[in-house]
C-alpha cells in the first residue's frame, strides 16, 4: 500500500536567515510512503501528518536537510511496517519568484 499526505500546510521557524529565525513562515510537506498493509495494521494518516507538523514546530530546524533527515527517524520508529519514506519539503514564500524545496527518499 502506498500512503500521500500532500499539501500538509503551516507555517514554523525554519531557516538560517535571521529573518526566518524571527518569524514563522509557510512551510508545505508532502510525503509517499510505502508499507505492507495487514488487516488490523495499518498507517493512521491523520497521527502521521500531526508528527510531522509538530516535529517541525517544536525542533525550528535551521536546515531542511535536517527536518528531512530527522523525520525519516521519527516516521519510522513510529510505523515499523513502512518500507519506504519519500518527504518533500517546501518554503513557498521565501523567495518572491520560486517556491525551494528539498526532496529525500529512504528505502528499508
Amino acid at each position: 500500500m502506498t500512503i500521500y499526505v500532500e499539501n500538509l500546510t503551516f507555517d514554523a521557524v525554519i531557516g538560517i536567515l535571521p529573518e526566518e529565525r524571527k518569524v514563522p513562515q509557510k512551510v508545505v510537506v508532502n510525503v509517499e510512503l510505502d508499507y505492507e498493509y495487514k488487516k488490523g495494521i495499518f498507517i493512521n494518516y491523520a497521527i502521521l501528518a500531526n508528527l510531522i507538523e509538530n516535529d517541525i514546530k517544536q525542533k525550528q530546524y535551521e536546515l531542511i536537510e535536517d527536518a528531512l533527515l530527522s523525520l525519516h527517524v521519527e516516521i519510522k520508529t513510529m510505523f515499523s511496517q513502512i518500507s519506504s519514506i519519500k518527504l518533500k519539503i517546501s518554503k513557498p514564500t521565501i523567495l518572491a519568484y520560486a517556491d525551494v524545496s528539498v526532496e529525500s527518499k529512504m528505502n528499508y
